[in-house]
């Protein structure tokens, strides 16, 4: 059966994180500044002293304990194995070090590839974007297209441009979706620390928004766009994020959420809100 073929849902499967088929190439190929998201300063394209030989992180289960919140609201959208297994063959940047510049340096640009994939798959579940659905398929195509190039192709790829052509289109969906009842358009406000419990967010335009520390308990979203917003610390405890569009597992695990928190089904609830 091919991919095209398969429920949505179950086409995201190639858009998640595995770990056991990677390189431990997020571990290594960024560089990390010591702050409060990460312990130590980690030069880019030097592993971090936590990384095993079987590409594992030796503190996984103990990282925001050991100061490193950032590693654990990071995903690759399964960038990792695609670049490992498939860009590269099996190779990696430990058995065949004239590899890894490459290797590294093509990681961010499969990294966005694999997050637009999935925000297009998103918008083709959106009934209400049915107008678009053609349009959709055909940049998803385009898209799993660049994603199998070569490393030099991939390197030479002109992503801030594909972004922003890949980014009109979502925006158009978000358009349609929130077309019944829009709520107020706040793309890239400034709403760091805000007290935003008795505004009427539902359907609200927050793409981009810095939501940093924001105080968005008990709120109803509905269908509000968050592609990009920034959730740090925000406190979403008790909210309905249920139907929000193009939320992330990064976003989700980048706020403070709790048992009443409602997140898209597609997403896995973050352990630290418990």
């Amino acid at each position: 059966m091919s991919r095209r073929s398969l429920p949505l849902l179950d086409q995201r499967r190639h858009l998640r994180a595995d770990c056991g088929n990677c390189a431990g190439l997020c571990c290594v190929a960024p560089a990390f500044a010591a702050s409060a998201d990460f312990a130590i300063d980690k030069p880019a394209g030097v592993p971090c002293g936590h990384l095993q030989e079987d590409f594992r992180c030796g503190v996984h289960d103990r990282l925001r304990d050991r100061g490193f919140n950032g590693c654990t609201v990071f995903d690759c959208f399964g960038a990792g194995q695609r670049l490992t297994q498939v860009t590269f063959g099996g190779r990696s940047w430990r058995e065949a070090p004239e590899l890894a510049a490459a290797q590294f340096a093509v990681f961010p640009v499969m990294r966005q590839l694999q997050e637009l994939l999935w925000y297009v798959t998103e918008a083709l579940e959106r009934t209400a974007a049915a107008p678009l659905h053609a349009r959709l398929k055909l940049v998803r195509e385009r898209t799993e297209g660049i994603a199998g190039g070569s490393a030099d192709e991939l390197a030479g790829f002109d992503m801030g441009a594909f972004r922003g052509e890949v980014g009109e289109l979502l925006l158009a969906v978000s358009d349609l979706v929130r077309a019944g009842k829009p709520g107020p358009d706040r793309r890239n406000a400034d709403l760091m620390g805000a007290d935003l419990r008795r505004r009427d967010l539902r359907n609200a335009g927050l793409r981009g928004a810095y939501l940093i520390g924001a105080d968005l308990r008990g709120l109803d979203l509905g269908a509000a766009d968050l592609l990009g917003a920034d959730l740090r610390a925000a406190d979403v405890r008790g909210a309905d994020l249920s139907q929000c569009l193009f939320l992330t597992q990064p976003q989700a695990a980048a706020a403070r959420g709790d048992a009443a928190t409602q997140i898209p089904a597609v997403l896995t609830r973050p352990g630290h809100w418990s």
